[in-house]
């Protein structure tokens, strides 16, 4: 499988995906990096199948390594983790010329992301993502967060990584629930981007014939997010596209105080509800709900969520960050594999 490059002139950076890579770490990072000092940021869960490995290969390569491994779970990616990673940082004494590394899914790779940016105004880092959700999505791209209490990545910035090192071998280790949170993200491309893509998906029948295919999976996720990141890196156009389903996913994510529903079972939530509502109106074509519907069956992904009172849902729709002056942006499928931004209100979900 060809490397793919994120061309964005001086922060341009490439995307490797290959089996058995993680034994390479030490090679790859040598291409990218010439100090000396490298902190690993991960979570217990992947640091006790990867996180020895992935620091002997450096130090192997002669550098000076150390890890810091957080607890699993969405609660990490809080603002109140963050003095506890900078101290580390500060007892480690890392410096602007030195590199950091976040090995672990979406949330090691949003934080540990945000820390680099943050941290010393600036330190490099690489991307090395253990679940499918972080393979196919978020280590792509340059957007790094943590959440607030009221809602998901409202502290953030845009800040890309050297290198993304992709080893699909590491999704062995990934509990059926995990892998299902990936696939939601891995439908999302073919919704909005990729019609083929999307009924390739719906004849894979098993897991088995999914990991059989997972790197043909993977490159095309990441091959159609690179095109959107170089074409709009700043989300103010074609990017946002990409968040399709996660208006109202983050918002029953939210409602739900992240215990209920992973990210990914709640993305897939919100791509059935609201092609379900833009049917209705006339806005989308009539049977892309459905297939949206079969599809998340097929991979064992919720398509509804019982909601008490709808209320809470819409004021958190209202933070959104595409609410910008009582305009909403929301991301729709024309036809399959075709989506569009529809300038509304929060109205629109009532």
């Amino acid at each position: 499988m060809e490397d793919l490059v994120v061309n964005l002139g001086e922060r341009s950076y490439p995307i490797i995906i290959k089996k058995g890579l993680i034994d390479e770490t030490g090679i790859e990072i040598k291409k990218v990096f010439k100090g000396k000092k490298i902190f690993i940021l991960s979570d217990k869960n992947v640091a006790s199948y990867y996180g020895d490995k992935v620091k002997e290969c450096l130090i192997k390569e002669g550098y000076n390594v150390r890890l810091m491994a957080l607890e699993p779970g969405e609660e990490t990616k809080s603002f109140n983790t963050l003095p506890s990673v900078y101290n580390e940082l500060l007892d480690f004494k890392l410096t602007r010329s030195d590199l950091i590394i976040t090995l672990g899914g979406g949330v090691i790779g949003d934080l540990g992301g945000f820390v680099a940016s943050t941290f010393l105004r600036g330190v490099a880092f690489v991307q090395m993502p253990t679940s499918l959700l972080a393979q196919v999505d978020s280590s792509v791209g340059g957007k790094v967060a943590v959440d607030l209490e009221k809602g998901k990545n409202l502290v953030g910035s845009f800040y890309h990584p050297k290198l993304v090192l992709i080893d699909p071998n590491v999704l062995k280790t990934l509990s059926d629930r995990f892998f299902k949170d990936g696939m939601a993200e891995v439908i999302k491309y073919g919704c909005i981007k990729d019609r083929e893509f999307f009924y390739f998906l719906k004849d894979l029948k098993t897991k088995e014939e999914v990991m059989n295919n997972i790197e043909k999976i993977i490159h095309t996720c990441c091959d159609i997010k690179r095109c959107v990141v170089e074409n709009d890196e700043k989300d103010t156009g074609e990017r946002m596209l990409l968040n399709f389903g996660h208006t109202l996913g983050h918002a029953v994510e939210t409602y739900y105080n992240y215990s209920k529903f992973t990210h990914g079972e709640a993305v897939a939530i919100g791509m059935y509800e609201i092609s379900k509502i833009a049917e209705a109106k006339g806005l989308t074509e009539s049977g892309v709900a459905e297939d949206i519907k079969e599809i998340l069956i097929q991979y064992g992904l919720p398509y509804e969520a019982p909601i008490k009172e709808s209320s809470d849902i819409l004021d958190t729709i209202s933070l959104d960050k595409k609410n910008i002056d009582n305009v909403l942006k929301v991301v729709l499928i024309k036809t399959m594999g075709e989506a569009y931004l529809e300038k509304t209100t929060v109205d629109f979900f009532r």
